[in-house]
């Protein structure tokens, strides 16, 4: 247990960042759940839609340093060459 006020100050403001960081994480979550469903569910217009918001989640989430900004964009990329596949293979049948 922390004796100094600042040790106990240190142990306060992590538990916030630990807590909002959270929160940030389970927001990009919830948007890639909506992208997916959106595609399972053969609706290119509302899958494109829930990709701009999954971006835009990314992008916030990595410029609060919660996930790295490589990492934000290695997940975009992934998200729109999995839209672009969905397309093209429906295209083709």
């Amino acid at each position: 247990m922390a004796h100094s006020l600042s040790a106990k100050k240190r142990i306060r403001q992590t538990a916030k960042r630990t807590a909002r960081n959270r929160a940030r994480k389970q927001q990009v979550k919830t948007a890639v759940k909506g992208f997916n469903s959106a595609l399972t569910a053969g609706d290119f217009a509302a899958a494109e839609t829930e990709l701009r918001k999954v971006a835009s989640k990314l992008d916030k989430t990595a410029a609060k340093n919660t996930i790295h900004k490589n990492t934000a964009a290695r997940r975009r990329s992934r998200l729109t060459k999995k839209l672009n596949a969905a397309k093209a293979a429906k295209a083709k049948a």
